[in-house]
């Protein structure tokens, strides 16, 4: 593996560039961790505290009402950002959109089942369930590497 850095002019934005195969999860998580400490997640707690958030505790995140939430094992948080800017932060981690309203950690799932109308419920470690919506369970397939394209007649 080789490693490139390359100076930018100040009025540039930094970026991160990763040319791979198939990620790593050590990378991810290094890279996740790079973010991160750039830009802390601060959660707001019921009785008044706030604190900075770590990734790694995060179940996942949901919108209700306008406000967004991230859930842990124990406790929830409200989020001064919106849902989407959540899943542009960390696209390329394990964190994928799950429905309108959640994004969900692929690494806090304990299993899979699939219900009814093309839907799947993620069993989380905490023993949680969460419902994966019909429009996005081909993307959750794929990056479990579980999405076999069908071939069409015109296919051949």
């Amino acid at each position: 593996m080789k490693i490139r850095i390359e100076r930018i002019e100040p009025d540039e934005e930094e970026e991160i560039v990763l040319r791979t195969r198939e990620p790593d999860v050590r990378l991810l998580a290094s890279l996740r961790h790079l973010v991160e400490e750039k830009e802390p997640l601060t959660g707001y707690y019921a009785d008044g505290s706030i604190s900075k958030l770590e990734l790694e505790g995060i179940y996942y995140f949901e919108s209700v009402e306008n406000r967004v939430f991230a859930y842990g094992l124990k406790d929830v948080a409200e989020l001064k950002c919106r849902l989407y800017e959540l899943e542009e932060r960390f696209s390329g981690t394990d964190f994928i959109r799950i429905s309108k309203s959640m994004i969900l950690s692929l690494d806090k799932v304990e299993r899979f089942v699939p219900v009814l109308g093309g839907r799947i419920e993620a069993v989380l470690k905490n023993k949680e369930r969460v419902v994966i919506s019909r429009q996005y369970v081909p993307e959750v397939k794929r990056r479990l590497g579980l999405y076999v394209e069908r071939k069409t007649e015109k296919d051949g």
